[in-house]
């Protein structure tokens, strides 16, 4: 069985030659790293346990080759994709491919950090000196007087020198093998292909982070022949980029991960319930039919320190309590007074699908710049509740909404804490939507305050005030 598919689905529908064709230029290094790359997987027996990152660059279509799993990162992301995979199935191998612009320019800080944790991933990094893709700038690792189209007159000083990424790599803790390797001969094809396959068995042992990178050439925008790069490579690059091995440290297996749990009791840290079984049904009430839609976005928006992102979060938990789907995305302002920050709340039947809130169904705004910004977004027949003792003069709304001026903040302050008032406008908010069961939040609550106990009767006060506001049709004093 190849590791690679029979047919390349990328041009042509995967009809003709072009089936059997990647879109790598001739010469390119990457077709030879993709050989070693598919052999070593194959060799290793890990096809259906691969998850191979591709990237931003010359790569990006890797997917379109690789019958292993595949994710695609934006540009810089691998490393980071790459973590996320293995963390939540450590049994996969996870394989992030990338090359010089993506890895050591815009990923460079990811990749750092990421080698610095250690975890057992492998790095397959390709320095051709060049930006390819993208139509040839200069890259962290081009040589010193190297000519690109954003160095035409060559690489000088103040540019900064190459970046020795292995080097780099192997001065951190994290690492456990780094290794450079070159293609420019069959010696050296057969050091690069044992070295891929040892960074790869390294992670399936569970040893640690292994990083390997492959010195190749780019025939197109070095602007020669094939023949010609290969040479470029040997005798002008390898003297930059030494080969070698970097760093192989011998270490026992020791990443040893059971894969997590997502079921809302284990996301809400609750013991002693019973799982949701995995057809996403609930273990309530169906879902409200009188709001229409089955997944409501909801966008909190305030000053730093109003709770839009705390009450974002508690209602987010409490629809995950009730079995629902449920995200919460803060979007914080540079202010940390005045000014506005956000957060978006979607609360889906089975499965959020986008996050984001441009046209949110219900807004609450604690502040003037909040509802001036977001009012006017807010769907035909949505809701809008704003804190009146805070916005006295609120402009023109509009007029297909159902807008509820609720004094939020004088209804805390009676209570005793103007702080509550988030609280306050998730009662208003739950009275006016009916989208929860009516003990959702408060058990949310206790949940959150289980610490606390001593401020759970004056959030209760203020959720029940909340929803007293809008039964009573309260308008500002």
């Amino acid at each position: 069985m190849s590791v690679f598919y029979d047919r390349f689905s990328r041009h042509a529908h995967g009809v003709g030659l072009k089936a059997h064709s990647t879109h790598y230029c001739p010469g390119c290094g990457h077709g030879v790293a993709h050989r070693d790359l598919a052999e070593a997987i194959y060799e290793l027996g890990i096809q259906d346990r691969t998850v191979l990152i591709s990237p931003v660059g010359c790569s990006v279509f890797a997917y379109y080759y690789f019958d292993v799993g595949n994710s695609q990162a934006a540009h810089g992301r691998a490393p980071a994709v790459a973590l996320g995979h293995k963390l939540a199935h450590p049994e996969a191998v996870v394989i992030s491919y990338q090359g010089d612009g993506d890895l050591a320019s815009i990923g460079l800080a990811e990749t750092i950090s990421i080698a610095q944790m250690g975890l057992p991933i492998t790095v397959i990094f390709i320095n051709n000196a060049i930006y390819g893709m993208t139509g040839g700038q200069l890259a962290p690792t081009s040589l010193m007087g190297q000519k690109t189209t954003t160095s035409p007159s060559g690489r000088v000083e103040s540019m900064g020198q190459p970046l020795k990424m292995a080097e780099l790599i192997a001065s951190l803790d994290g690492p456990v093998y780094v290794e450079r390797v070159a293609l420019y001969s069959a010696r050296e094809r057969v050091k690069a292909r044992k070295a891929i396959k040892k960074a790869i068995s390294n992670q399936i042992e569970g040893r640690g982070y292994s990083f390997v990178e492959i010195i190749s050439e780019c025939p197109t925008h070095l602007k020669m022949s094939p023949q010609q790069a290969v040479e470029w490579v040997k005798t002008k690059m390898a003297p930059v980029f030494p080969l070698g091995v970097k760093k192989d440290l011998t270490v026992e297996p020791w990443f040893k991960r059971e894969a997590p749990v997502f079921t809302p009791e284990a996301v809400l840290g609750l013991s002693g319930a019973e799982p949701l079984d995995e057809t996403n049904t609930r273990t309530t009430v169906p879902w409200p039919d009188h709001l229409g839609s089955r997944d409501i976005a909801i966008k909190f928006a305030g000053a730093g320190g109003d709770g839009a992102q705390t009450a974002a979060l508690l209602l987010t938990r409490a629809a995950i309590g009730e079995g629902y789907d449920a995200t919460a995305i803060p979007s914080y302002g540079p202010e940390s007074r005045g000014g506005t920050s956000y957060a978006d709340v979607h609360i889906a039947e089975r499965e959020v699908l986008n996050p984001a809130a441009p046209e949110p169904n219900a807004l609450v705004a604690f502040n003037a710049p909040s509802l001036a910004k977001f009012a006017h977004k807010v769907m035909a027949g949505g809701v809008i509740l704003y804190d009146s003792t805070v916005v006295t003069a609120p402009g023109k709304l509009p007029k297909n909404c159902r807008i509820l001026a609720l004094p939020l903040t004088k209804i805390a302050t009676d209570l005793g804490r103007p702080m509550v008032k988030n609280v306050v406008a998730l009662g208003a908010l739950h009275e006016a939507l009916g989208l929860l069961p009516d003990d959702s939040v408060i058990t949310t609550l206790h949940q959150v305050l289980k610490d606390k106990p001593s401020l759970l009767p004056l959030n209760e006060a203020a959720f029940a005030a909340g929803r007293a506001a809008v039964e009573s049709n309260a308008v500002p004093a």
